[in-house]
Order: C-alpha cells, then structure tokens, then sequence
C-alpha cells in the first residue's frame, strides 16, 4: 500500500501539472511460456513454470500468488550443493530487474502448488494471480502439459 504522503503527492503533481513519480507495475510484466506438469491425484504438490520479462524502466518485485487450484501457492528454490544433494525451499519475493528476465523453470525457481484443491489434468488450463505489491496484479491461464513434460515444447 503507498503511505498517505506519496499519495498526496502524487495527487498534488498531477493536480498542478508536474510529472508524477514513475509507479513500475504488472502492466509491465509479459508472462511467458507458462505451463505446468499434470499431477498424479491431488496428494502431491504441482509446480508451474514459465518466464517473467520487465518492460518497464523500473524493477517490479513479485510478492504473491493465488489460484483456486491450490491452498499454498508459494514461488519456491531448488539449489544443488557441492554433493550433488538437492534440496527446495521458499524463494521469498522476486525482483525482476528493467529490461530483463527472471526464468521459473525446473531445476531453479518456480512455482510451487502446494495443498491441490483438485487434479492438474493434461490440456486443461488454470488460472494464476501474480501479485506485485502496491504494482496491481496479472492473471494468467497456465495450459497444463503431460506428466512428463519438459517444457511447452514437448
């Protein structure tokens, strides 16, 4: 949420014709390449994956995610240490640079589904709420791909 000040003065340079400050927002978000594996039942989480590209000139943080299809969606790491043992956990808010990419893939960042509310069946489609904090939020339709999907490809 903006505080009462920026607001105010927000209001007030626009009231008196001086440029705003610049807000960066979902508006300058393009989703890429969204898909998800289809899920064996409903007591395994489902992941998502696809690529978040800034068009704007201002870094846009990714605080959130919502969908019907899971209770816990969170963006979660996947890191490999010097063993060779792999291990998950919360990722926390992403900040994606101007100008540049942030990949969710298998393997590294992504979007977990956690607590499935129903099965992630093959050639159907869910919706995704992407959240950017006081940027506003983007809904996007994730296609559902086979189990062993490796990507929208194939």
């Amino acid at each position: 949420m903006k505080s009462p000040i920026m607001s105010i003065a927000m209001n007030l340079a626009l009231f008196i014709g001086l440029p705003a400050a610049s807000v960066a927002g979902s508006e300058d978000i393009v989703v890429e390449n969204a898909w998800a594996r289809a899920s064996i039942g409903t007591n395994r989480p489902g992941a998502a994956y696809m690529t978040l590209r800034n068009t704007g000139t201002d870094p846009v943080t990714l605080v959130g995610l919502e969908t019907p299809l899971a209770m816990m969606p969170e963006i979660h790491e996947t890191t490999t240490d010097a063993n060779g043992t792999s291990s998950m956990a919360p990722a926390g808010e992403i900040t994606i640079p101007p100008g540049e990419n942030v990949s969710l893939a298998p393997g590294g960042l992504h979007v977990m589904l956690m607590r499935l509310q129903s099965e992630m069946i093959k050639g159907e489609t869910f919706p995704l709420t992407l959240s950017f904090g006081d940027s506003g939020t983007l809904t996007i339709d994730v296609p559902v791909l086979g189990v062993a999907a490796r990507g929208p490809e194939g």
